[in-house]
């Protein structure tokens, strides 16, 4: 399994690098989040790459990566070439120039993103390293939370991308479609597509992996991040988290 991690560690820093003096060439730093899924994708396949044999178990995980990170990739590349540099990449260079901010970049940018991803990929990783053996009742338990998560995450990104389109929309609080039963079904899907992979090879020393995703989506750079900008940018959202569920779906309370 440590050769596996090796590999898959060398060819996601070289890629990490290449895309850091891309974004010198630029002046731009965050289009590194369309690279979260993908990178993602880079650690399966170049773990799988080092196998003498690919198993149904094996091409069930790569396929479930593969779909899930490029189209995550996609559409935040979409946004990133729509709307620019994001704000929080703004706010986090504030002050830095030259060399300082490179080096900032590099490490707190790049280099956090690409040691986030190593440890998230941990299940990845694990199901590589499994004898190639037939699929099991963990297997399609797993596809279905991962499909479950794939659905909310697609569906909730679809929506919000429709409502930003509409001019009507400026300034108001996407309260309807899923969005009416969860604040950010996008992120709920993502932790429901994490713990899917790890129930296909449901390897406990590797649980760390998706409770870290759900970490951070929950109480670190996701959830309290964003909703700390849209307090100030929306008026109606203070009274929309009172009716809707932070996370976890549920019908949204009377007003």
């Amino acid at each position: 399994m440590l050769d596996l991690y090796l590999s898959a560690a060398t060819v996601l820093g070289i890629v990490l690098v290449a895309l850091w003096l891309i974004s010198i060439l630029i002046g731009r730093v965050s289009f590194i989040d369309a690279f979260w899924g993908v990178g993602f994708v880079v650690v399966a396949w170049v773990a799988a790459s080092n196998l003498a044999e690919i198993g149904p178990m094996q091409m069930v995980v790569l396929a479930m990566v593969s779909l899930w990170g490029l189209r995550l990739g996609l559409y935040l590349l979409r946004r990133f070439l729509h709307d620019g540099e994001d704000n929080r990449y703004v706010r986090m260079t504030k002050g830095k120039e030259g060399l300082s901010r490179h080096f900032f970049t590099l490490w707190f940018v790049f280099g956090l993103q690409g040691v986030l991803m190593l440890m998230i990929s941990a299940p990845l990783i694990s199901v590589m390293a499994q004898p190639a053996t037939q699929l099991d009742i963990f297997v399609f338990a797993g596809i279905g939370l991962w499909a479950v998560g794939a659905f909310f995450e697609w569906m909730g990104d679809l929506q919000l991308s429709k409502f930003k389109a509409d001019p009507a929309s400026q300034g108001k609080v996407l309260d309807s479609g899923l969005w009416a039963w969860t604040r950010h079904p996008n992120y709920f899907g993502d932790t429901c597509v994490w713990w899917g992979i790890w129930l296909v090879g449901h390897d406990l020393t590797v649980l760390f992996a998706p409770a870290l995703m759900t970490f951070l989506l929950m109480k670190w750079s996701g959830v309290p991040l964003l909703e700390k900008g849209l307090k100030k940018r929306r008026p109606g959202y203070e009274d929309y988290i009172k009716r809707t569920s932070s996370f976890f779906p549920r019908p949204p309370k009377a007003t």
